[in-house]
């Protein structure tokens, strides 16, 4: 099942895990994290992980760095980067967000990173 939204595209690969991929270029607003948030409640009632594809460039507010990825059912995020650039983006906002105790890795997609990260989501949810 996929849910289009006004900046992204969210898969839904089974009953647990959620794909999201943000479209190119965008600067992601409290406003865009808070209708992120919305719809991931509407889908998934348990708790749940992401897989975020970031096959696209895109960055965030100071706001949504701040509020992104906050659902109370989320357990883990698995982050697919393709370059050094979106890798140390990935850190810098896990950084801010440390006291959250996000449940995060980050796997390289030109060495079959979303296959590794969908594998170690499904071990996490498991755990």
């Amino acid at each position: 099942m996929k849910h289009q939204l006004s900046f992204a595209r969210i898969n839904v690969l089974n009953e647990h895990i959620a794909e999201v991929i943000v479209d190119q270029g965008v600067v992601i607003s409290l406003e865009m994290s808070e209708e992120y948030d919305r719809v991931l409640a509407e889908i998934f009632s348990n708790n749940f992980a992401l897989l975020v594809n970031k096959i696209n460039k895109y960055d965030f507010s100071f706001e949504a760095k701040l509020s992104v990825a906050s659902h109370e059912n989320l357990t883990a995020i698995a982050v697919v980067t393709y370059d050094n650039e979106s890798k140390k983006s990935v850190g810098e906002v896990a950084e801010m967000r440390k006291l959250d105790g996000w449940n995060l890795k980050v796997f390289d997609g030109l060495n079959l990173g979303w296959q590794q990260g969908l594998d170690w989501l499904h071990d996490e949810l498991k755990s």
